[in-house]
């Protein structure tokens, strides 16, 4: 066994990795065509192929303005130095959920499973398997991003792992909020690992990569692009089981990987916000559109997450009040006793159609609790509600 950045890998994969690491140099992240021809013949064929010019279904031509002086071994002790570890199929540490874009179909020419990928940070990979997404807007409102906190802290204290990309927003609040349930976070890049994007981040990346992980796709030094935050989508979703969208305008880059989520069969949910927020419009038609399911709180998160049946919430209501603990009988004589104006107990029997005994033996009990007063010979609501003493009974039955 050799070691990789202070984790062990497996010797057989390492030839194999020396050529992803070059193809990964001469390729874009995310193309299909570099996955699906490294599936299909083999890193060494493909990396031997790229050298030689050979076309290899238009790679060759584009791949030529970045042939060079292209050292794989150098390169992969450089980014050892930097704390770097790249980690391929094969590896102890490989998340195997990414195999499932291998059979995923492209989504606007990004896709395919990663050659490897460049990890940063003690957090392994293949520690993952209890792992949710929080993705959505960078100009993410309070609501949002107070909502995404409540949402990654209740996920972290029940052991789940926060998958975000360290972006502004909705990202660095789910970030946030996992470390501040005492959880574990990683962020996903579309940067270089070695990076930090974006530079007002810097205090939270570099904690994610000495505390937890940082992921990415794209070789070390390389620069965040809008294709690349495109490819990186899908990573997000792939390792995870789980994607949440808090917040997301019509065209916002979290939609790209809630596409992904379904694609690949992954439990999708989006959180609702108000129905004139542009930040939210896309969640909404998300929620109308696709098999994506609501949540509000962590305990719908957890329970969409868990196996059937293992994990169920209860419905949400009010708390009890004093008149939910009345029988039927005293709210309908209840309800039938005037709010200022007294009446006798023949009259109130009358409106509430019940017998004028019952009803002068309910009116005791409630005047025992405080709901009704004797006024002369007749009866009336009492000034203090009993749910709130000293303040005036507002009770719109009266």
């Amino acid at each position: 066994m050799s070691a990789v950045s202070g984790r062990r890998v497996d010797p057989a994969v390492d030839e194999d990795r020396l050529h992803r690491v070059a193809v990964a140099h001469l390729t874009e992240p995310g193309d299909p065509r570099v996955s699906g021809l490294v599936d299909d013949l083999g890193a060494a064929v493909v990396h031997d192929g790229l050298l030689r010019g050979l076309d290899l279904e238009g790679l060759g031509v584009d791949a030529a303005a970045r042939i060079g002086a292209l050292e794989p071994e150098r390169a992969l002790e450089q980014a050892h130095r930097a704390g770097l570890r790249f980690v391929v199929p094969g590896d102890s540490e490989w998340p195997v959920r990414l195999d499932d874009l291998v059979r995923a179909a492209p989504v606007g020419r990004h896709g395919g499973r990663p050659l490897g990928l460049w990890v940063r940070g003690p957090l392994g990979l293949d520690e993952l398997d209890a792992s949710v997404a929080l993705v959505g807007a960078r100009a993410a409102t309070t609501y949002g991003t107070d909502t995404t906190a409540r949402l990654a802290v209740g996920a972290a204290n029940a052991g789940w792992t926060v998958v975000s990309g360290a972006a502004f927003g909705i990202d660095q609040a789910a970030h946030r909020g996992a470390i501040a349930g005492g959880g574990r976070t990683v962020g996903v890049l579309a940067c270089g690992a070695d990076r930090v994007y974006p530079q007002a981040h810097a205090r939270l990346i570099d904690h994610l990569a000495e505390e937890h992980c940082i992921v990415s796709e794209t070789v070390p030094g390389g620069a965040p692009t809008r294709i690349r935050f495109l490819s990186r989508n899908r990573l997000i979703a792939a390792l995870t089981q789980g994607t949440v969208v808090v917040e997301a305008a019509v065209r916002s880059g979290a939609l790209n990987t809630a596409n992904w989520a379904g694609r690949l069969h992954r439990h999708l949910m989006g959180v609702p916000g108000p129905v004139t927020s542009a930040q939210s419009a896309g969640v909404h038609q998300m929620l109308r559109e696709d098999a994506a399911l609501v949540v509000t709180r962590s305990e719908e998160l957890l329970e969409t997450l868990a196996p059937a049946g293992e994990r169920t919430t209860s419905r949400v209501r009010g708390a009890d009040g004093p008149r939910d603990r009345l029988t039927h009988r005293q709210r309908q004589v209840l309800e039938a006793v005037p709010l200022r104006r007294p009446a006798d107990d023949f009259s109130i029997a009358g409106t509430a159609g019940l017998a004028p005994l019952e009803v002068r033996g309910t009116l005791l009990v409630l005047a025992e609790q405080g709901y009704v007063q004797r006024e002369g010979v007749g009866w009336r609501l009492a000034d203090a509600d009993p749910r709130a003493p000293g303040q005036p009974f507002l009770d719109s039955t009266g």
